[in-house]
């Protein structure tokens, strides 16, 4: 099964670095299959067609650990786990001068519909649609230091969530199909 890892925290501001070269390579040594890594913030296309998703999150956790002495938490999605988010987010959505639109990766604790009562959403200026397994974002540019998004690192929630723009999950999701 082709699957992402999206590994949350990494390589930001100087803090949790993790070469991706040698990243993969730990991915490999451990039997992932088609690693493949994009950009350097912690995306990692697989296949495993061996164990379970749990397995994967230990294994994948346990390897960054020893290899890197780093505790990273690790989000895996399968192709089709991925798939639902894509037939979910709105094609117009972009990430570019003129709007912000982000997914919201969700770990399994607080993944249901009622965790956007935890988000401080500001209908005015915030669109926020939830899938299973995140929750798709946006706001245009000008109310962007508005957003109720600015105010989600505060929450305790936040622990629990790993964000892509919307143009790197597309990218992601491409590379997937293309590891298929």
């Amino acid at each position: 099964m082709i699957y992402v890892a999206l590994l949350r925290g990494i390589n930001i501001g100087g803090r949790n670095k993790i070469n991706m070269k040698e990243l993969k390579r730990s991915f490999e040594r451990i039997g992932m299959l088609n690693v493949v890594t994009y950009i350097n913030s912690g995306n990692i296309i697989f296949e495993d067609p061996v164990h379970s998703e749990a397995e994967i999150v230990q294994l994948l956790e346990d390897v960054i650990s020893a290899d890197f002495s780093l505790e990273i938490k690790v989000l895996i999605r399968s192709l089709k786990q991925f798939e639902q988010v894509m037939n979910a987010l709105p094609e117009d959505w972009v990430n570019d001068k003129t709007m912000k639109s982000d997914v919201l990766f969700l770990w399994d604790e607080i993944d249901d519909e009622t965790i956007l009562d935890q988000f401080i959403l500001k209908p005015e200026i915030d669109t926020a649609l939830y899938v299973p397994g995140a929750i798709l974002w946006s706001v245009s540019r000008e109310n962007s230091s508005r957003s109720g998004l600015n105010r989600l690192v505060s929450k305790k929630i936040y622990k629990k969530v790993t964000i892509r723009n919307v143009n790197t999950t597309r990218k992601i999701f491409n590379i997937m199909k293309g590891v298929e």
